[in-house]
């Protein structure tokens, strides 16, 4: 009877636990840190980008390297979005005045609404964050201008990376892939921006030996 009873008692505190996990999806502002996203322009470009029309962020004569994807905010298992619905506006001038880390209108806003509507911050501060955010990272200096298609390994990009900031860890930091592209680098952040362990994001980490980076295009 006692060990039922204790059962029980486990049972609805779970259900209590999980109820109360439940009421905080999607909640703006509740979310326990954030990944920064950086895409390497090149792949995207030559993934999807060249088949969307217009898409400014591939236009030849702008050489974009590693740009800003996002800056989204994540539960320790998952992560919330399209938190505010309808999003707020942005202002013209904020757009522009990020276009230099995240070089395409539509991707701004649609991270707005996705991502940056779980923040909790309004427009200027979300985007705000994501400046210093991105400035927390040191890109690394051989990432800066790869003139040709170059094979490397995930763990030498993420080494790279380490090398170019001491405070930054193994457990810190994703290389994500496609078939067999370089896409993005992941890096963990407390809501303070201070780098931080996060094993579900190293754990969806690209897995193949060898990835192409494809050239940064000219300007």
């Amino acid at each position: 009877m006692k060990f039922a009873r204790g059962l029980f008692a486990a049972l609805v505190t779970a259900a209590i636990a999980t109820a109360a996990v439940a009421q905080n999806q999607n909640e703006p502002g509740k979310f326990d840190f954030y990944v920064l996203a950086l895409s390497w322009t090149p792949s995207y470009c030559e993934a999807e980008g060249d088949r969307r029309g217009g898409d400014e962020q591939c236009s030849r004569g702008r050489p974009y390297s590693f740009v800003v994807h996002g800056l989204w905010p994540h539960y320790e298992r998952g992560f919330p979005r399209d938190c505010v619905k309808p999003a707020p506006w942005i202002a013209s001038g904020l757009i522009r005045s990020m276009l230099d880390l995240m070089p395409a209108r539509g991707l701004i806003i649609h991270e707005w609404r996705t991502h940056g509507t779980c923040s909790g911050l309004g427009p200027e501060n979300y985007f705000d964050t994501v400046r210093r955010a991105y400035a927390r990272v040191a890109i690394p200096e051989r990432f800066h201008a790869i003139e040709k298609h170059t094979m490397v390994s995930p763990a030498e990009i993420e080494e790279a990376f380490l090398a170019a900031n001491p405070d930054l860890k193994p457990d810190m930091i994703a290389v994500t892939c496609d078939s067999r592209r370089l896409r993005e680098v992941r890096i963990c952040m407390n809501t303070d921006l201070a780098f931080r362990s996060c094993g579900e994001i190293d754990r969806r980490a690209c897995r193949i030996p060898r990835v192409v980076m494809p050239p940064v295009r000219g300007g």
